[in-house]
């Protein structure tokens, strides 16, 4: 199939976008990467009248290093934050999971604020982001927010979006030397969609310990104080002090109550912690 007749616009920057998407007396989808609004279009489970190219505006693919963050804009693909063209603030986390995206072809289009605003449950980047702690930049017609990552998706393939709102940037907080993390999904062959994601960050120079269930029915399973499941972080190796029992507490109470899938999940979790990386 091809998509449905619809119209073009590539604006110059943020508001000459956002002027376009305020529009409500039709349907309007931004494009950016591609990866994923492109075969619904296709597929036509998409019918915009009009579509927003944003990928020539030159501020969602700037870079803003700040003291203790790094604020990437929307536009910033997953090969330029493998790749290191992008500067990494989390000790590899950030590049380690870029890698694992899909297929190169993909990476190489693919954006970090599509994928979050594309809102799959299975996706990478909603996982390792609330993980290391970071926030999404919103911008619309009453202004700008700024809301963490675990928050944005409210649900399989929705975001927190408000009408004429789009996502223009994410903060990605600078993490210390002490910090650790660690990532692993399930599929079932290289480029999938994860079935299991186990996700965490131990920077106890910081006061942070967070832990992220992934690959949900619906989002990310989200602990933002993980002490009970990891242990103060201190520890040589962190899986000794994995807590088993905490975790399946959490995720239990999260509504995660199928016997498999719950059992899967804390695996993915505990073989992130058993390859926890350091700075």
């Amino acid at each position: 199939m091809k998509p449905v007749n619809f119209d073009y616009a590539r604006p110059g920057d943020v508001n000459e976008a956002l002027k376009l998407i305020a529009d409500d007396s039709q349907t309007v989808k931004i494009m950016a990467g591609s990866q994923s609004l492109g075969p619904m279009l296709n597929m036509r489970l998409v019918q915009p009248d009009l579509l927003v190219d944003i990928t020539g505006i030159e501020e969602l693919r700037s870079v803003d290093q700040r003291a203790d963050e790094i604020v990437l804009g929307a536009c910033i693909t997953h090969a330029d934050i493998e790749d290191l063209r992008v500067p990494d603030v989390t000790c590899g986390a950030l590049p380690y999971v870029a890698r694992g995206i899909a297929y190169r072809a993909v990476r190489n289009r693919g954006t970090i604020g599509g994928s979050l605003t594309h809102a799959d449950p299975s996706a990478d980047w909603h996982s390792i982001m609330a993980a290391v702690g970071a926030k999404v930049v919103l911008r619309g017609p009453g202004g700008e927010r700024t809301i963490p990552v675990e928050d944005y998706m409210v649900g399989a393939l929705e975001a927190d979006l408000q009408l004429g709102e789009m996502l223009v940037g994410v903060k990605v907080p600078k993490l210390s030397r002490s910090a650790r993390w660690g990532y692993y999904k399930t599929c079932r062959k290289t480029g999938e969609f994860a079935h299991a994601i186990g996700s965490f960050l131990s920077d106890p120079d910081r006061g942070v310990s967070r832990v992220v269930i992934g690959a949900t029915e619906s989002r990310p399973i989200v602990v933002t104080d993980a002490g009970r499941i990891l242990g103060d972080g201190r520890a040589k190796q962190l899986n000794t002090a994995f807590n088993s029992d905490a975790a399946a507490n959490a995720v239990e109470a999260a509504g995660m109550i199928d016997p498999l899938d719950k059992q899967t999940h804390i695996v993915a979790l505990r073989r992130a912690i058993e390859q926890a990386q350091s700075a």
